[in-house]
C-alpha cells in the first residue's frame, strides 16, 4: 500500500493530468474558432489563446516536475518517477505536434489547391494519435505500478 503521502502525489498528479486535458479541449476549440475567422484571421484574439493556454502547460508541467521530485527521495518511488518523466516527455512532443497541427490545418485551408498541405495534416494527425496512445500506455503503467505496494 502506499504511503500517505504518496497516495496524496499521486492524486495530485491525476487532478494536473485533468487540468492539462482540459487545457488541450480550450486549445482545440480556440483553434477552431480562430480557424472559422477567416480569411481575415483574427489573430490577436488567437495569440492571448496561445498565451493563456502556454502558461496553463507550464503551470502543470513545474507541478508535476515537483511530484516527480518528491517521488525521487530518499522513502519515495522511483518507478512512479520514472512514469511522470516520461509523461512528461511524450506531453512535450505531443504538444508540438498540436501546434504543428494547427499551422497545418490553416495552410490547408488557406490553400486547399496545395495538396502536400492535406498531406502533412493527415501525416501529423497519425503522429498525434500514436503520441496520445503512449501517454495512455505510460498512465496505465503509472496506474498500475501506483496501486502496488512499493
Amino acid at each position: 500500500m502506499l504511503g500517505e503521502d504518496t497516495q496524496a502525489l499521486v492524486r495530485r498528479f491525476y487532478a494536473l493530468q485533468s487540468e492539462r486535458v482540459e487545457a488541450y479541449r480550450l486549445f482545440e476549440e480556440g483553434h477552431q474558432a480562430y480557424l472559422r475567422s477567416g480569411p481575415d484571421y483574427d489573430f490577436p484574439q488567437y495569440r492571448q489563446l496561445v498565451h493563456e493556454i502556454t502558461a496553463a502547460f507550464t503551470g502543470i508541467s513545474q507541478e508535476i516536475l515537483g511530484i516527480k521530485a518528491q517521488l525521487e527521495g530518499p522513502h519515495g518511488r522511483r518507478d512512479l518517477a520514472r512514469h511522470l518523466t516520461r509523461i512528461q516527455e511524450q506531453e512535450s512532443e505531443k504538444l508540438q505536434l498540436t501546434a504543428q497541427l494547427q499551422l497545418a490545418k490553416q495552410n490547408a485551408q488557406d490553400h486547399p489547391e496545395v495538396e502536400t498541405h492535406a498531406q502533412e495534416v493527415r501525416g501529423l494527425k497519425h503522429k498525434l494519435i500514436q503520441t496520445i496512445e503512449a501517454i495512455s500506455e505510460t498512465l496505465q503503467d503509472f496506474k498500475y505500478d501506483s496501486e502496488e505496494s512499493g
